[in-house]
């Protein structure tokens, strides 16, 4: 068999590799604390898993449209009011199944050969994965700690040539837990302004993961930039909905159409009774959301101080999501070497910053989706290795 050059452009996301090691070693016997992969520890809340029971129960067991059931693209619409006070007309906006389509589509968009995409180094691998996949050319925004791996505005605005089509944002940002201060942003969308053809792609899953007094900036507050503007979002971390596969992006109007037909041809539509519960979760109570953030900044401090007092090792505050991403250029060794030394040795499972991009090298991404107790033992696993 012959195949497309296309699928060797196709890279991975080594979080995933990661759990599949630990998982076996765990299978084997041993004790292994998981601070590898990216998801909430907590179960969805009740109330949006009746929903999907009940939908079930009423018969939501047939295809729905292909941007998602009207009642939920309103209830999304009255939601991003709400957090953000922007306007979005629910036309605009399409549910696919989780946040990656929106990352796929917006590169199938953009990308052929010739163009020029940039994405944040270190970021999250799909990024990179799908402009190559397109046929772009992958242009990384190099994301550096004394920043607080924050993009700057005038690094980002320095890339931009004629062959830019399209520029990826992430914030908070995976791995590194980063917020961009809202000065940044205002600086990007003003320097935008002398580049009216190049087209944004704000990820903004983590928006309501924030810590510190810290307020989320979404670019739909940018009229300026919303003809050629697409926001991703979703219900995978805020509600702990990965394993439903929900998500949603909010698209420039000319670019609905076709968007929806790679929808009609990629997956027909979303899970109906997903979709259901997507709405309980936008329209029920916000209590178990504020509960789990506040857990979650628990344990970013007990994270982020004793990383801080570990040997040749030092972390960044982390503003968002639920990462840490410490450098460990201290301890002599690489990223990889960390990665696996901890998994193997300590038996704590972290992912090496080159999983996230050549940037990524001298750190190590931190989950703290896992209890406090566990986080504790991890931590001081990872203090006898390096001691």
């Amino acid at each position: 068999m012959k195949l497309s050059a296309a699928l060797s452009r196709l890279g991975t996301e080594s979080a995933f590799e990661v759990l599949a090691r630990a998982s076996k070693l765990a299978a084997e016997g041993r004790d292994i604390i998981n601070l590898g992969i990216g998801q909430p520890d907590f179960p969805t809340p009740e109330h949006i898993v009746e929903a999907a029971v009940k939908a079930l129960r009423d018969g939501a067991h047939g295809y729905t449209p292909a941007n998602g059931l009207p009642a939920l693209r309103e209830a999304v619409a009255a939601d991003l009011h709400r957090r953000h006070g922007a306007e979005v007309h629910p036309d605009r906006i399409i549910v696919q199944p989780g946040g990656k389509p929106t990352m796929f589509y917006a590169a199938l968009a953009f990308g052929e050969p010739g163009a020029e995409i940039m994405f944040p180094d270190p970021g999250f691998p799909i990024y990179q994965s799908v402009i190559a996949f397109s046929g772009a050319t992958p242009v990384p925004i190099e994301l550096r700690e004394e920043n607080g791996f924050a993009f700057q505005a005038e690094a980002v605005l320095s890339k931009i040539t004629d062959r830019t089509r399209l520029i990826i944002i992430n914030s908070p940002a995976n791995p590194t837990g980063a917020v961009t201060p809202k000065e940044e942003v205002d600086k990007l969308v003003a320097g935008l302004a002398d580049h009216p053809d190049v087209a944004i792609l704000s990820d903004e899953i983590y928006s309501q993961m924030l810590y510190g007094g810290r307020r989320h900036v979404s670019l739909l507050n940018y009229p300026e930039i919303r003809d050629r503007l697409i926001v991703l979002d979703g219900w995978s971390k805020t509600y702990a909905m990965t394993g439903w596969r929900l998500g949603y992006a909010v698209w420039p109007e000319r670019l609905v159409e076709p968007i929806t037909r790679l929808c009609i041809n990629d997956h027909s539509c979303v899970n109906a009774a997903a979709q259901y519960a997507g709405i309980a979760a936008l329209e029920g109570p916000q209590e178990p959301v504020a509960e789990m953030v506040a857990e979650f900044d628990r344990r970013r401090q007990v994270v982020v101080s004793g990383l801080n007092g570990l040997s040749g090792v030092r972390c960044a505050d982390a503003g968002g999501a639920f990462y840490a991403f410490p450098n460990i250029t201290g301890t002599g060794v690489d990223a990889r070497t960390v990665q696996d030394r901890l998994l193997i040795e300590a038996g704590v499972a972290t992912v090496a910053g080159t999983s996230f991009g050549r940037a990524g090298e001298g750190f190590i991404r931190v989950s703290y989706a896992n209890s406090l107790e566990r986080i504790e033992t991890a931590i001081d696993r990872f203090g006898r290795l390096v001691s």
